[in-house]
């Protein structure tokens, strides 16, 4: 009976797997696949939370919800730009700076996500591999390296918002439907 959930959960994975498996990018095609769930999880966060949600923060000392969607949204200019090798310049907190309502923040976070979505759309695993200059002073690194690193970024700032959400008594978008 313990290895039901396991049984389920392997089952349910599958698809996915099999999916990146038989393409003929798997590398790529698993990158796309963690940064559809992750933008997934952090658009769903910015229409879920009611304007005034948008200046809610638990403590003193950290981002309200709001600046956080903003910081991400900035930050995925950064990382996505880095690795369609765009040499516009810009800054993590451009969009923190400038995107004050959720009207404005909700676009902006929008935008950089569809900015986002063209790279990973034309991502194949011959040019994942392609070396360039990776932003934050990092050095040299493949095409894929600022791509792994924003997904991991966005879902670090959505497990902020999961517990934004849990403060307030709200269920995060990823739980729904548990």
């Amino acid at each position: 009976m313990r290895m039901l959930p396991i049984v389920v959960m392997c089952g349910l994975a599958a698809p996915v797997y099999a999916q990146n498996t038989m393409s003929a990018n798997p590398l790529s095609a698993s990158l796309q696949t963690a940064w559809k769930s992750a933008a997934k999880n952090i658009r769903e966060s910015a229409d879920q939370m009611p304007e005034d949600g948008y200046a809610f923060k638990p403590v003193d000392g950290v981002r309200t919800f709001g600046q956080i969607l903003a910081h991400v949204a900035g930050v995925n200019y950064v990382f996505c730009g880095a690795a369609r090798a765009d040499t516009t310049k810009r800054s993590e907190d451009d969009v923190e700076k400038s995107a004050k309502s959720k009207a404005e923040i909700v676009k902006a976070l929008g935008d950089s996500l569809a900015y986002c979505d063209a790279v990973f759309a034309g991502l194949t695993d011959k040019t994942a591999a392609d070396m360039l200059d990776l932003p934050f002073d990092m050095g040299k690194g493949t095409r894929a390296m600022p791509l792994l690193i924003n997904v991991g970024h966005v879902n670090e700032h959505y497990g902020n918002l999961v517990t934004y959400f849990r403060i307030k008594g709200m269920v995060p978008p990823s739980s729904k439907g548990q």
